[in-house]
């Protein structure tokens, strides 16, 4: 159907099953204290109750306004590569031609045209984590600036308050990896357009990256006591 194998259906497959197992992997609570992300929102809660006590927060608004910007770059980001294809699908005959000439490329322009729609969900949904995580530094922000007194730092309401900073700034770190998930992702389905073998190939290498930057030993041991 559309140009697609029995071998493009299983790369896909095999896409969509990495996809969501990292996610569950990144997820879930076993990664709680083993994966690299979930382990920086313990510093996180450490963060609000230091800040807590400090009279002049401005270094704590630098923090993150830069984190902010850097998710306000990403998500522009996302926008050019949307816009980029759907350029590409403007000039479908101009790449395939071009496409044509390399080996092992099995293209047709209906299977090329669904593949660069599909490129373009993932940018999409790369682009909507990106602008929901700015939207949670601002709310991260705006509790930073209600935070109460050091003078008030005993009090339940004050250590209640730093909680609800930590999870806002937790929530926004997660929303903002999810779409750098997308954006790797997004690499390893570029493969597709050579063929189904090759999307199995460059899935399996992005996922053994991805899974060793957050639970390999390189990655913990600047975090690590010992």
């Amino acid at each position: 159907m559309f140009g697609f194998s029995y071998i493009d259906a299983l790369a896909f497959a095999v896409f969509a099953l990495a996809w969501i197992t990292y996610h569950g992997m990144m997820e879930g609570r076993w990664a709680e204290t083993r994966s690299l992300n979930r382990r920086m929102d313990v510093f996180r809660t450490q963060w609000t109750q230091r800040m807590l006590a400090r009279e002049n927060r401005i270094v704590d608004a630098q923090i993150v306004a830069a984190l902010q910007n850097g998710t306000a770059f990403f998500a522009s980001t996302s926008l050019l590569a949307i816009g980029a294809s759907l350029a590409i699908l403007q000039s479908t005959d101009a790449v395939m031609a071009i496409f044509r000439d390399l080996p092992f490329v099995e293209s047709n322009r209906s299977g090329w045209e669904l593949k660069t729609l599909g490129l373009t969900l993932i940018f999409a949904n790369a682009f909507f984590k990106f602008a929901w995580a700015y939207r949670l530094f601002n709310y991260t922000t705006i509790l930073l600036g209600s935070t109460p007194p050091p003078s008030e730092a005993a009090t339940p309401q004050a250590q209640a308050h730093v909680i609800k900073l930590a999870r806002m700034a937790t929530v926004a770190g997660r929303h903002f990896n999810r779409g750098q998930r997308s954006f790797f992702f997004a690499i390893a389905y570029l493969g597709w357009y050579i063929n189904g073998w090759a999307l199995m190939a460059a899935t399996v290498a992005i996922f053994l990256v991805m899974v060793n930057r957050q639970f390999g030993p390189d990655s913990h041991w600047v975090l690590d006591s010992e």
